[in-house]
């Protein structure tokens, strides 16, 4: 069974080269779709040996369904990863011997995720291990689209777990590029959470289920989390990962990525959605149609 990776980039030349190296002996095909990267991604990737095609960006679930649709894949089964992420702990190697001996039920692997930040692995505060759907069989499974906090979704079968290694997450960017990268991910949660508040959620979205799926448990909490007040919720997300999940016991690494992600980042979430619900004087059919002539048209 042959396997085909594909990663989507604008200006990764700082991963690019470490992400398809990992992949080296998994994936007999990789396939980058740039957004038009300005330095030398799209140079170092065909160096490489990666197959590399160029789309506009709108968001990441428009950009990785483009790349099923026009990505001449062979390949029987397909692996999503960031740039910013590799394989490590034997991983690769694992969802090959799991993918060969699978019977024609399995459609999908659940592979641990973890992330890396300032140098150090984060292992508490709910972040580690994280499983995420990242391999599945070609022809059976998409990204759900999504503005935000998107998934791949099987259609049909069964999915398993595999339980060895890491696809890390490490960034190398400097702390400037997170925060600003993180101001437009808040644009993009301010759109995802106004859609579940206002029903606005597409019947192909992922099904939320507490007794599911790790993604299917996650979106369950996450309307569970939205129908909490407005800028109550960030401190109420921050004393769970940083002090009842243990995120202290990460170090002043830990501190940071709790504070940012865990607070900051949610607060400014809370607070583009006052910015929205204030300009149309909280009239929700108002906030509704500027959300799906916006952004969900």
């Amino acid at each position: 069974m042959s396997i085909a990776a594909i990663i989507l980039t604008k200006n990764e030349e700082l991963h690019i080269e470490r992400c398809i190296s990992s992949l080296k002996g998994v994936c007999d095909e990789v396939f980058v779709v740039d957004s038009f990267s300005t330095d030398r991604t799209v140079e170092i990737a065909k160096v490489l040996g990666a197959t590399v095609l160029q789309n506009a960006w709108k968001n990441y679930a428009t950009q990785f369904n483009w790349a099923l649709a026009n990505c001449p894949i062979k390949s029987d089964w397909l692996w999503r990863i960031d740039a910013d992420e590799y394989l490590s702990g034997g991983l690769g190697e694992a969802v090959k011997m799991r993918i060969d001996g699978a019977d024609e039920a399995v459609n999908g692997f659940y592979v641990r995720k973890k992330i890396v930040f300032m140098g150090r692995e984060l292992l508490h505060g709910g972040w580690y291990p994280s499983y995420h759907l990242k391999v599945w069989r070609r022809g059976f499974g998409d990204c759900e689209d999504k503005w935000m906090d998107e998934h791949i979704r099987v259609f049909s079968g069964r999915t398993e777990v595999v339980e060895v290694g890491d696809q890390v997450d490490d960034n190398l960017n400097s702390l400037t590029w997170w925060t600003e990268k993180h101001n437009g991910y808040a644009t993009r949660e301010m759109v995802d959470m106004l859609s579940i508040e206002y029903d606005l959620r597409k019947e192909e979205e992922v099904e939320p289920k507490f007794f599911g799926t790790e993604e299917q448990r996650k979106r369950w909490l996450k309307i569970k989390y939205v129908k909490f007040p407005l800028f109550v919720r960030p401190f109420l997300n921050f004393v769970l990962r940083y002090i009842f999940k243990g995120g202290f016991l990460d170090g002043k690494q830990g501190l940071v990525w709790h504070f940012l992600q865990g607070f900051w980042y949610r607060f400014l979430v809370d607070a583009k959605i006052y910015e929205v619900k204030k300009k149309f004087n909280w009239n929700d059919v108002e906030i509704a149609n500027y959300l799906k002539k916006t952004f969900l048209s």
